[in-house]
């Protein structure tokens, strides 16, 4: 069982000395809602689909589907909606402690929420749901448990969870969280899960952290974050690995009840918009009803979170397409060598931002287009060839190109979805 660290230039990660791609799997609510003969089920799949992270809520997911496990980390009388933080659940902590151990074994990487949100004061997320806040003088003590419970597998410390730091409750909060997983455990990775369009990190937090999470988020409109926030995070931050950690998810309805889902072309075109974008390390996915864990015949929680339409039974949302979308685009990564891309929009003379455009140090270029059209890049690229990728099906092509008064010219490629060019040197 191997730990990962940050590569030299600080673009991504390394296991065991070799690169990494963190190929994420949204299944926060594993430790309250799967049986561990479904978490072996979904293992098998995860792994046959190319994931190599999941992550986990370590405390019970607030809009999760409604569980028949029983198992919550508190004594608690009214399945969860209070905790009795004195009286610890060991029960709770002895199965997640085999969940671990069965994804370890099977080669995942763990990424393991310390304090959710809404069990910080002063976060939006208290402000819908303001039962089970944690005591302030408990927060050392809980971090502690997750890391003397779960430090031998050794994951991420995800310190936040969809969390904004707009008071000073929540900064002090996560502060106590931070110093003690530090403290506790100074060789693993930590990082923050901050909100969607969120690009606030407190300065004191950024020494304390390896590597950045962002999310782009399940919101119609604001879909261009994708591309934006790492764009910011570059322009503000000191240079460390970044993850679109919560793009929009597979068949999630829009959020705040506007009508509609996301698709998988919506996530190929969140993932390289990231990806291209600066955000090279890697890319989380996430499926409706996977993170949540629908179950068939299973009430509604009645708390909407950000009000999603509902959700697809677990059976089904581990079947969508773009779960092997994004299991390719791992492969795609691993098996060409790219370690890190350098974003280069400024070459793209297109009038569009929907495009993007990044080169690798070696030279090699990568373009996503939502839409096949002819491509003007500001540079002349001679002894190239041009390949281009249906990310739907994974065709290839061979696409013409020509160079003039300084500019490359690229060619409609001939697919009518969504296309990946890829420019090398012959």
């Amino acid at each position: 069982m191997g730990r990962l660290e940050v590569n030299q230039n600080k673009s991504g990660f390394l296991l065991d000395g070799r690169p990494f791609f963190y190929l994420g799997d949204t299944i926060w609510s594993a430790f309250t809602n799967i049986t561990i003969e479904e978490w072996e089920y979904y293992l098998k799949r995860r792994k046959e689909q190319g994931f190599t992270v999941l992550q986990i809520n370590t405390l019970p997911q607030w809009d999760r589907c409604m569980s028949d496990t029983g198992l919550y980390p508190f004594a608690t009388e009214d399945e969860g909606k209070t905790f009795d933080f004195a009286r610890w659940n060991e029960r709770y902590y002895e199965n997640a402690a085999v969940m671990c151990r069965m994804a370890v074994e099977q080669g995942f990487q763990l990424a393991l929420v310390v304090l959710w949100l809404n069990y910080v004061p002063g976060t939006w997320g208290s402000r819908i749901m303001s039962q089970n806040i944690m005591p302030e003088d408990f927060v050392q003590e809980y971090t502690e448990k997750v890391v003397s419970v779960f430090d031998k597998f050794h994951p991420i410390y995800v310190v936040s969870g969809d969390t904004d730091f707009d008071t000073p409750e929540a900064v002090n909060y996560y502060r106590i969280a931070l110093n003690t997983v530090c403290e506790k455990s100074p060789e693993s990775l930590k990082t923050l899960h901050i909100r969607r369009g969120y690009d606030v990190i407190p300065q004191e937090f950024i020494p304390e952290i390896d590597f950045y999470m962002f999310q782009s988020g399940h919101n119609r409109d604001g879909q261009e974050m994708a591309h934006l926030l790492p764009q910011n995070f570059l322009r503000k931050y000191p240079k460390k690995p970044m993850i679109n950690a919560e793009p929009c998810y597979e068949q999630m309805g829009y959020s705040r009840k506007v009508y509609g889902r996301f698709r998988a072309e919506s996530l190929r075109k969140a993932a390289f918009d990231s990806l291209l974008s600066g955000a090279c390390a890697g890319v989380t996915y996430g499926a409706h009803g996977i993170w949540n864990w629908q179950k068939i015949h299973k009430k509604k929680n009645s708390i909407l979170g950000e009000g999603f339409d509902t959700s697809f039974p677990w059976e089904e949302a581990i079947q969508f397409p773009g779960a092997w979308d994004y299991g390719w685009i791992r492969q795609f990564f691993t098996v060409r060598r790219i370690q890190e891309l350098i974003p280069a929009n400024e070459l793209l003379l297109n009038d569009t931002d929907e495009i993007r455009v990044a080169c690798t140090q070696d030279g090699r270029y990568l373009i996503y287009l939502p839409y096949s059209t002819k491509v003007k890049l500001d540079r002349e690229l001679t002894g190239y060839e041009v390949q281009a990728v249906e990310l739907e099906t994974r065709r290839c092509a061979l696409v013409d190109y020509s160079v003039q008064e300084g500019c490359t010219v690229i060619d409609m490629h001939p697919f009518g979805s969504d296309a990946l060019l890829i420019l090398e040197k012959v």
